[in-house]
């Protein structure tokens, strides 16, 4: 299990750490008496378990995981979960079926909880898909023909069965993943700070949101 972040404030500053110390590593001052407001908070971690992500899109590193081994210009890779967190994906293999490897994703939900009809059909469409010809083996295309293609492909299908616009790539991924993998990157440099330094500090008054929207 990887190390939670956790964030406090103290001498005007943000601090992020792994674990609360007993004295702030700015002044030296015992942190036991704080207002509720100066409270330390797990930071949010923005990589989840795909396989509990039911009717979602997931991106994962296409070798190893995101904390671990993902450098920022490693290949991703991408799947849609069904209603029991198996996980479709187009490789040189054809269609996948994965019921485990996706245990650290971005995660995009597709289907509102209240969308019940779509739930029930989620699962037979996404296995129509799958089962076409175009998904075969041979069909794969590093570039083009990929697992992006086969996600998207899937949502489309999705989306014109609900006679709602279908969306390009671009689209989709600029609405849709873009902001989550930021995040995801965001995170990423923050926990590796830490693995090579106690604590690392930024001034509340100049943060711009960007370590408070983690």
């Amino acid at each position: 299990m990887e190390n939670r972040i956790i964030q406090f404030h103290h001498c005007g500053k943000e601090v992020y750490c792994f674990f609360v110390p007993e004295q702030c590593p700015i002044c030296g001052q015992g942190l036991a008496a704080r207002s509720l407001g100066d409270a330390p908070v797990c930071v949010p971690n923005p990589f989840v378990n795909g396989h509990h992500e039911k009717c979602s899109f997931l991106v994962k590193p296409t070798k190893g995981t995101f904390i671990r081994e993902y450098d920022g210009r490693s290949d991703l890779h991408v799947g849609i979960s069904n209603t029991s967190g198996v996980v479709y994906n187009f490789t040189e293999a054809g269609v996948g079926r994965d019921a485990c490897g996706w245990e650290e994703c971005v995660s995009v939900a597709l289907v509102q909880p209240d969308m019940f009809g779509l739930m029930n059909q989620w699962d037979r469409y996404l296995e129509q898909i799958s089962q076409a010809d175009l998904w075969l083996p041979h069909r794969y295309e590093e570039s083009e023909h990929n697992c992006y293609a086969f996600a998207l492909t899937f949502i489309n299908r999705v989306l014109a069965a609900q006679s709602r616009r279908q969306l390009s790539r671009t689209e989709f991924t600029e609405r849709f993943v873009l902001p989550r993998t930021r995040r995801g990157s965001r995170y990423l440099t923050l926990y590796r700070e830490l693995c090579r330094s106690y604590f690392y500090i930024v001034d509340t008054e100049r943060d711009s949101g960007e370590n408070r929207e983690l």
